[in-house]
């Protein structure tokens, strides 16, 4: 057995200590696979409560989960002598039972660390609910439906996250749960899968965070906040000015030893869920350092240490989803040989929106800004030969990304007309659009025209766009410490404005100290000024050099 200590604040005893069988040594030949939901599911649901017309979020947790299926073959644990108080021993008489210092025990229902328990658990529920009209959706795993009402709800091993209009049909589900486990519930909804939900119903929101993961974590690392702020949480590499080509500086540097090494991917680890659930900023760096912890050096090391000062100082992200018509929109973007050994990184940005006038064709406009269900930030494991290739390739894995997306949406009721992908590439639209005619470019990767047979059936409308304007842009790259200042805002829930808020606005209301032009009867003027725009104003030399421009009514 292993002593397990956890921190569980979601949890009516939060402080657990539990031993658990040691998975690793256990030889078990079956299926153990278990259909739970993931965190792009989860944000799915969130939005669609919001977005439902009287829709509200609770949650409810099942006690002893795990530890109530039958094993259909026994399993067999060694505990050690000094793990059991003499209280016990002396209550049932386990004196005689110790060989060299070793009790051996047979082990007859789910226990925490069997592989299986987690799939014998969920089969469990699933043959339990079933004849009360309760069963899982056909593809999406973990989300459930009551074929009764309107119900829906996502499982995550013990965790239901149930989204609902009428409280009489979580009556009866708790009902029909409270045959067979012990249930707790919370009708705020403020605590699911690690996430902390503060719910704003009239205004259509949804705030998601993770208080105190980040203080932890540093806590865990022993990672002191050092006294300079660190603003990137990755080294950017400045460009040569005036050189036709940038070349990669290659340094060599020593291996870390395997406690060091365990170290750095015990901080990836950690830091990947934050970064997943809530604070995306952090994904290109983390996905940098984690092709080198198999060979980590000092230089990784260092890395992680960087990493590990941004987190101190930013520590408190939030997400904020807003109402939607709950239509889903992709932004792919790539960067070419922008990775070590000649490789490129492609990144998405997928968030839900307002339906266009004409769904069948691209988007006059750029949709309303909503936050991101799921940021794909990854470097290609293909060798590229151009830009256009890699932002093809870009194209094929955020098609994929989106693929599950939209049939989740479409189980919970939120049809999807065909999915709008843009792309700042014209190349690479018109290959998957079919509209150029291919040379060179027949040697892409065969996978990369899978996009284009989407396109054919409907599924995808892929168009250009400049980008200036691609959300996907700032995941591709690795920026100074000014780049991630000004960015932070656009992604996660800030106080002050940022660039694709006031692209979207057609009206706003500007600071009293500025000075800005008044109509005939003093009426403000809107205008969009340099003081608010992000790096992606910057990229165009005419953009910094000229005056703002007046945006009238």
């Amino acid at each position: 057995v292993r002593v397990v200590c956890a921190d569980r604040p979601e949890k009516s005893n939060p402080r657990r200590v539990r031993w658990t069988a040691g998975g690793d040594r256990i030889d078990y030949p079956g299926n153990v696979t278990t259909k739970t939901a993931d965190i792009t599911t989860a944000k799915l649901l969130f939005n669609s409560v919001i977005s439902t017309e009287d829709g509200r979020f609770m949650t409810i947790d099942l006690k002893d989960f795990y530890l109530m299926s039958d094993l259909p073959e026994y399993e067999y644990v060694r505990i050690p002598e000094f793990l059991i108080p003499q209280q016990i021993i002396d209550l049932y008489d386990l004196t005689d039972k110790f060989v060299d210092g070793f009790i051996y025990a047979e082990v007859r229902k789910g226990m925490y660390g069997l592989p299986q328990a987690g799939r014998l658990a969920n089969l469990r529920l699933e043959e339990f609910l079933q004849p009360h009209g309760y069963a899982p959706c056909p593809v999406t795993p973990g989300l459930w439906k009551d074929s009764n009402s309107d119900l829906m709800f996502s499982l995550v091993v013990d965790d239901f996250g149930v989204r609902y209009t009428n409280k009489r049909d979580v009556d009866r589900l708790l009902a029909v749960l409270q045959l067979e486990y012990k249930c707790s519930t919370d009708w705020d909804g403020t605590r699911y899968i690690g996430l902390t939900l503060e719910w704003d119903y009239d205004k259509g929101k949804v705030y998601l965070s993770m208080p105190g993961y980040i203080e932890r974590a540093l806590q865990r690392f022993e990672h002191s906040k050092p006294t300079k702020v660190e603003n990137s949480p990755h080294d950017w590499t400045a460009p040569t000015y005036g050189a036709r080509q940038q070349y990669v500086t290659y340094v060599t540097s020593p291996l870390l030893d395997a406690k060091d090494n365990t170290r750095v991917q015990e901080v990836l680890g950690t830091l990947l869920y934050y970064a997943r659930a809530v604070d995306c900023t952090m994904l290109a760096a983390i996905g940098s350092i984690a092709t080198q912890q198999s060979t980590a050096t000092k230089l990784t090391m260092q890395a992680i240490i960087k990493l590990l000062n941004y987190c101190a100082h930013h520590y408190d992200a939030v997400i904020c989803y807003t109402r939607s018509d709950m239509i889903l929109y992709v932004e792919s973007d790539a960067s070419y040989l922008s990775e070590t050994k000649a490789r490129s990184r492609f990144a998405g940005f997928h968030y839900l929106s307002s339906r266009q006038a004409d769904p069948t064709k691209p988007p006059t406009e750029q949709p309303p800004m909503n936050g991101a269900i799921n940021i794909p930030c990854k470097i290609l494991k293909e060798v590229l030969s151009s830009a256009a290739e890699a932002e093809c390739a870009g194209l094929f894995h955020n098609a994929k990304e989106a693929v599950p997306e939209r049939i989740t949406l479409e189980e919970l009721g939120h049809p999807q007309p065909p999915t709008p992908i843009v792309t700042d590439n014209s190349t690479a639209s018109g290959i998957a659009n079919d509209s150029v005619k291919q040379k060179r470019s027949k040697a892409m990767d065969m996978r990369f025209y899978w996009v284009r047979d989407r396109v054919r059936q409907g599924q995808f409308i892929v168009y250009w766009r400049r980008g200036i304007t691609n959300r996907a842009d700032y995941f591709t790259k690795h920026h100074p410490d000014r780049t991630h200042q000004e960015v932070r805002p656009t992604y996660l829930h800030v106080a002050s404005k940022n660039y694709f808020a006031l692209l979207d606005e057609t009206t706003q209301t500007v600071p009293s100290h500025m000075k800005v032009p008044t109509d005939g009867e003093g009426v403000l003027i809107p205008t969009v000024t340099s003081a608010y725009r992000p790096y992606y104003a910057r990229r165009q030399r005419a953009v910094t050099t000229r005056q703002p421009s007046i945006i009238r009514q």
